[in-house]
């Protein structure tokens, strides 16, 4: 009898494979529909609007400092550079808005070319990021 009992407790067993399998498969999935936003890297000072609404979800952000520089994924960007960059960024996160976070004292021409770039990558959908108040 001693030699039965022995034998069943090794038919007894569970087979932990299948559920490891299952949870690298949901971590898989849970990394792949994670979605990654892109910031500027700079806080900028916004100028105030009275009727400024909350930022519509985007994956992009572009921001114009005061000097005229652009920040584009925490570095410093040309102009001529900013669609390409836009490209890139669309290629690893497929978005149809991006927000521009021009400072209060930045110059609109550089925000207009900015904005231009970003039409001529495809995308629609610009939004300038304001302070809201008035």
């Amino acid at each position: 009898m001693a030699r039965k009992r022995i034998r069943e407790e090794e038919e007894a067993a569970i087979d932990m494979t299948p559920m490891l399998d299952i949870v690298f498969i949901m971590l898989i999935f849970f990394i792949v529909t994670t979605s990654f936003v892109k910031e500027a890297g700079i806080d900028v000072q916004k100028p105030k609007a009275a009727n400024a609404s909350k930022k519509p979800s985007a994956n992009i952000f572009i921001a114009v400092r005061e000097n005229g520089e652009i920040w584009m994924d925490k570095r410093v960007v040309d102009v001529e550079r900013v669609s390409a960059n836009i490209e890139k960024l669309l290629a690893e996160q497929p978005t149809d808005i991006v927000i521009i976070q021009a400072d209060k004292g930045a110059k609109h021409g550089v925000v207009v070319k900015v904005m231009d770039a970003i039409k001529d990558a495809g995308i629609d959908k610009i939004s300038i990021a304001a302070a809201s108040g008035g």
